[in-house]
């Protein structure tokens, strides 16, 4: 008896304590400012309707050997033909089916059909802990691989290596685990 007389008292009271939880919110609200401006994007509109572009691409896929792709970007401009372009920060991920990943990320990326050419600031970070550094690399997004033609400056858990080129790939065509190979006067700075 007493809990149902407790009940029939909460049906009453909380409808009526959430209602005047409501009256106050909107009563204490602010007041609207009428001289309140609008905030607006500092661009030209002009050169916003006349220039393609595409801000925050986002790319995804699988490549070849089964890895999965994805790219991102800030903006990405339309070139001459049909598989060309520019992607503005552009940041890659690189996962292979055993679950392990290489973050990719450079200033700018031009793309031509499945290569993409990365430029301003190139940096590789893989799962184990290496990071490479070069100032061009080259991506494919079919065969998921990527590789530099010049100097790049490597960080392992074990030291400092400098090598000619880098390639990063899959051990085989068919297989999902990747290979970094570093060759061209390899150098190594062993920190024990």
């Amino acid at each position: 008896m007493l809990r149902s007389r407790i009940v029939a008292w909460l049906r009453v009271l909380l409808p009526l304590t959430a209602l005047a939880l409501l009256s106050v919110l909107f009563l204490l609200g602010r007041h609207p400012e009428p001289n309140a401006t609008i905030p607006y994007a500092d661009v030209d509109p002009q050169d916003l309707a006349e220039r393609q572009a595409i801000t925050n691409p986002t790319y995804t896929g699988v490549t070849t050997n089964g890895s999965q792709l994805t790219i991102t970007g800030t903006e990405a401009v339309p070139g001459g033909s049909q598989d060309e372009g520019t992607v503005q920060t552009i940041r890659m991920t690189l996962r292979a089916k055993d679950g392990r990943a290489a973050e990719i990320s450079a200033g700018t990326g031009k793309v031509e059909g499945d290569q993409i050419a990365l430029q301003d600031g190139v940096r590789m970070t893989t799962a184990d802990g290496w990071i490479v550094t070069a100032p061009e690399f080259h991506a494919s997004t079919s065969a998921g691989t990527l590789a530099a033609d010049r100097e790049v400056n490597v960080r392992a858990p074990f030291g400092d290596l400098t090598a000619g080129q880098m390639e990063l790939r899959p051990v085989t065509p068919d297989q999902p685990d990747h290979i970094l190979d570093l060759k061209g006067g390899v150098r190594l700075i062993y920190r024990p």
